[in-house]
């Protein structure tokens, strides 16, 4: 065989051996517990289409210009989401650097020096004369190439890419987790302070109220009737005072809630005006969908997945450390001295090597990392494991919390009938003379009790939607998740001139 077939066949069986050696645990997804139904849908649920599931601008289903409006600026002005967004662009770079290890490393180096030196003449012989010297300045250079690598063996450098992808990965979960629940909390807010408006106008309906009935009070005691004594005209005065005092109160709420609002979307509670709006959120209803679709749909689960498959891959990296490693070296170029003339064959010059080294004793260290490693990785199944019973924890809880809301409003909603009912009556009564100014003001508090209930659970039955929204993953899907290691091709722009069929 020739001397180049020699070297072909050497070629190829490093490559093979560089190729073919992976150490440690290959990574696979432990198997969790999932229930076959949520215990709060009666009967088996069946699986509903995937057009069912909220996906993309959900908030739109609330019917709020507000939320509409100021929505879509979190996924781009919030500071959170900014800050999971640069972490995740960290991570991919991380990639790239884990990547770059598995190609040789090339270099060029030159140098040019110049020098001065002596040279020696002598005088003709048997004159007796001394010998004597010339100075000369000497240039010399020298241009070299190198190279050098470290080929993985072992597959320490592909796990590493491993480890690094699956941390990206987990980081672009973040990222998405972040922005759904910096969403979630914008809508929460927005629901907040249109519930603020709807108790407002409430209370501002109760003080006109309450303006009347003092008037009929301070009319009724200056006629002289006996029904109503200087103590009914006090208790309708203080009913006004403290109604008005909690209605001042309220822009107390509905201010912080503005300033919030304008912080979720990265501005300055100053930049962002919200006037006062009388109406409130749509109620949507949101399917629940099967268990088992849980895992692909909440971002959060992702996030601890791929940190789990990220651990498995570090295993690896310490599994590696047992082995020995190679480094392979090369250098070629040119040196000569006086420069004249560098580049000349005469002049080149070249080196090869190979260094290999190997740990024999370590006082333990290699086995405590692999520990450590594998202990970490048992850290990171249980922290995924803990996330999905989280998650099956609350979507149950927001289900439960819609079902027994709904039950609540609904008999609200007949008390705030009949206590409107009942302040009429009582205040008809009043008028004619046949109850005491109590029953009125204990009719009116009772019917501004249950209304305020009603707005409360109104407001907790919105919260608790959007909160299934965001607990369901909110359209998000894991197969949005993107392979650092195999970036996806960007589609080929259409022909302007071909027309589409």
């Amino acid at each position: 065989m020739s001397t180049r077939g020699v070297r072909l066949c050497l070629i190829t069986a490093l490559g093979g051996l560089c190729g073919g050696c992976l150490v440690g645990p290959d990574y696979h997804r432990p198997e969790v517990p999932v229930p076959t139904r949520y215990q709060e849908l009666p009967g088996w649920t069946p699986a509903v289409p995937a057009d069912a599931v909220p996906k993309g601008d959900w908030w739109t289903d609330f019917r709020d210009p507000l939320l509409d409006r100021l929505e879509p600026l979190v996924a781009v002005s919030n500071q959170t989401v900014r800050q999971d967004y640069a972490n995740y662009q960290q991570a991919l770079a991380e990639v790239q650097v884990a990547r770059s290890q598995l190609f040789p490393t090339v270099g060029v180096t030159g140098s040019v020096t110049r020098a001065r030196g002596e040279t020696s003449s002598a005088a003709g012989a048997g004159t007796g004369a001394g010998t004597g010297g010339a100075s000369t300045v000497i240039n010399s250079g020298s241009l070299e190439g190198t190279a050098s690598w470290s080929p993985d063996l072992w597959g320490a450098v592909r796990r590493l890419i491993e480890e690094n992808a699956a941390t990206a990965q987990a980081d672009e979960a973040t990222l998405a987790n972040a922005t759904l629940s910096e969403q979630a909390l914008l809508a929460t807010t927005v629901i907040e302070l249109r519930m603020t408006d709807a108790d407002i106008d409430l209370q501002q309906k109760t003080v006109e109220a309450y303006r009347d009935a003092l008037r009929i009070t301070e009319a009724q005691g200056s006629a002289g009737i006996t029904a109503t004594p200087p103590s009914a005209v006090i208790t309708a005065r203080v009913a006004l005072e403290t109604v008005e005092a909690s209605l001042i109160g309220l822009g107390v709420a509905r201010a912080q809630y503005a300033h919030a609002i304008a912080v979720l979307v990265g501005k300055n509670p100053e930049e962002l005006d919200i006037p006062h709006s009388t109406a409130t959120p749509a109620l949507p209803a949101i399917p629940a969908g099967l268990p088992s679709t849980l895992l692909q749909r909440r971002p959060d689960i992702a996030a601890a997945e791929r940190t789990m498959a990220a651990q498995n891959a570090a295993i690896g990296i310490a599994v590696a450390a047992y082995y020995p490693t190679l480094s392979l070296s090369a250098a070629a170029g040119f040196s000569q001295s006086p420069l004249d003339g560098l580049l000349r064959a005469a002049n080149h010059v070249w080196s090869i090597g190979a260094t290999g080294t190997e740990t024999l004793l370590d006082f333990g260290e290699r086995h405590a990392e692999v520990a450590a490693a594998r202990a970490a990785y048992e850290g990171a199944v249980a922290s995924y494991r803990g996330t999905v019973l989280d998650a099956f924890e609350d979507v149950e809880n927001d289900l439960s919390g819609l079902r027994i809301l709904a039950q609540q409003a609904q008999a609200l909603d007949v008390a705030v009938r009949d206590s409107i009912r009942g302040t009429q009556i009582a205040l008809a009564e009043y008028q004619a003379g046949t109850v005491d100014y109590t029953t009125v003001a204990t009719a009116e508090e009772t019917q501004l009790s249950d209304q305020q209930s009603a707005l409360s659970v109104q407001q907790s039955r919105l919260v608790d939607t959007v909160s299934l929204i965001g607990d369901l993953g909110g359209g998000w899907s894991e197969s949005e998740l993107s392979d650092p290691r195999h970036p996806k091709k960007p589609a080929p722009a259409a022909n302007p001139g071909v027309a589409s069929r």
